[in-house]
């Protein structure tokens, strides 16, 4: 049997772009069970890396899967935000969206470590 997320990834990435039909079909089935889990995670965010061009519905999208994993019990925790430096420094560049991403993280955060603060402001500078 075929892995989910490569032929989610090939589908999604057959044109290099992300378009709004596929952002809706992406959050209806990630969504579906009301949590996102470390795996949907993870495809999420490589199929933000890899694609060559997205619509804004997708930014959105990432934000909103990203948080309902991170702040599923309310707090950020250090192994949290290791997952949040890899993937932001990633590419070597900190873009619009995660500057988005960290702020609504902070806000809708009910506790966080030091390393959230020290990530923050390496994110927000």
């Amino acid at each position: 049997m075929a892995e989910w997320k490569k032929v989610a990834m090939a589908f999604a990435l057959s044109d290099g772009r992300i378009d709004t039909k596929e952002v809706n079909i992406l959050r209806e089935q990630l969504f579906a069970d009301g949590r996102i889990d470390r795996s949907e995670l993870e495809f999420i965010a490589e199929l933000r890396n890899r694609a060559e061009s997205t619509v804004k519905a997708f930014d959105d999208l990432f934000i909103d899967t990203v948080k309902a994993n991170i702040l599923a019990d309310g707090a950020i925790s250090d192994a949290e935000v290791n997952w949040l430096r890899k993937h932001i420094f990633a590419d070597g560049k900190v873009d619009d969206v995660e500057k988005r991403l960290m702020e609504e993280l902070k806000s809708a955060a009910k506790s966080t470590v030091d390393s959230f603060t020290t990530l923050y402001n390496e994110v927000m500078k």
